[in-house]
């Protein structure tokens, strides 16, 4: 459905991003995971052919939807897959929708634009979506406006617009941040159960590592720009080649004694104007040595063996990506 081959972004003289390779088929969903900063939404935004309206452009690689290459797509021909087969989710629900918009108009909107269904019958679609995704009497919701509405019912509202023209590629920008915990788990739910039935192809975006392993069938862990670990999601959780997949991984809490402090990693990721050379990593990394910093590790292919796990893939073997100069240690 979705193949991405060694993007690159930039700004101006500034690249933000490098090196971004995935695939994802339908039917699956794609965790992108990383730190604020590691390029996550830029490669969203690089899918939805947003880049030219921020300043940004495409210098490399290619990102290929269903057979068609869009790096090369006319904004005209854009804006017919932005919004229609490509669908997104927005990361702050409260501030997505229009406050001078009834919530049925806004979702009307969207389908008469990319499905050419008149209003009448754009309602009555805008009501069964909205029904469909649990949301108690949606014919009275739809004259109601977002200030009304709860953080997890916007969130379902922009979920029903991404949903609206009946997309093949569902985006979801960190669907669950502005919510608490007992909302989030109901939208992550809903997400699968929508990919189930839908047989939609779902990319993921988050910083948390407990929801990808609950959610997603793949991982690409970014860091500083760079995609530098990627693999299915049992074998990047039972089987971490990179040292900052490991660290993201022990920063998941378990169920922490009292007085017990939280893992983090040392440092910050570094600005675009100042990556490090080498591997981004290296200056956090507490086994970098000298190579480390002089040379940027080339992707390498690691088979991972699930022999003798107590879990669903054991006695299995799996294979995942990793760019790292030692890869692998204390795993």
């Amino acid at each position: 459905m979705l193949a991405v081959q060694d993007l690159g972004v930039a700004f101006g003289d500034i690249e933000p991003l490098s090196s971004v390779s995935f695939a994802l088929e339908r039917g699956e969903i794609l965790g992108i995971v990383g730190e604020s900063g590691s390029g996550k939404s830029l490669t969203a935004m690089s899918v939805m052919g947003l880049l030219p309206l921020q300043g940004g452009r495409i210098t490399r690689g290619s990102v290929n939807f269903d057979g068609q290459e869009l790096t090369r797509l006319p904004e005209k021909e854009y804006r017919k897959l932005r919004g229609g087969r490509i669908g997104l989710i927005t990361q702050n629900p409260m501030t997505s929708l229009d406050p001078l918009q009834k919530i049925g108009i806004q979702i009307d909107s969207v389908i008469e634009l990319h499905l050419g269904l008149n209003r009448t019958q754009a309602r009555a679609r805008t009501v069964d979506i909205l029904g469909s995704l649990r949301i108690p009497e949606p014919s009275l919701i739809c004259d109601r406006y977002p200030h009304q509405m709860s953080g997890g019912m916007k969130q379902r509202i922009v979920i029903a617009m991404a949903l609206a023209a009946d997309p093949d590629l569902l985006i979801a920008d960190e669907p669950t941040t502005a919510l608490d915990v007992t909302v989030q788990a109901q939208i992550i739910k809903l997400l699968k159960d929508l990919v189930k039935e839908r047989d939609l192809a779902l990319i993921l975006i988050t910083h948390d590592m407990s929801v990808v392993a609950q959610t997603c069938d793949k991982v690409v862990v970014m860091y500083a720009g760079r995609a530098i670990e990627q693999g299915d999601v049992q074998a990047i959780f039972h089987r971490p080649q990179h040292p900052y997949t490991q660290a993201l991984i022990q920063c998941i809490p378990h169920g922490l004694a009292k007085g017990q402090k939280l893992t983090g990693i040392k440092g910050v990721v570094p600005t675009v104007k100042n990556y490090p050379q080498g591997c981004a990593f290296h200056p956090r990394c507490e086994r970098a040595q000298a190579i480390c910093s002089q040379q940027q590790p080339a992707f390498i292919s690691v088979e991972n063996s699930f022999e003798g796990l107590r879990t669903a893939t054991a006695g299995s073997t799996m294979k995942s990506t990793v760019a790292c100069h030692f890869p692998g240690e204390q795993a």
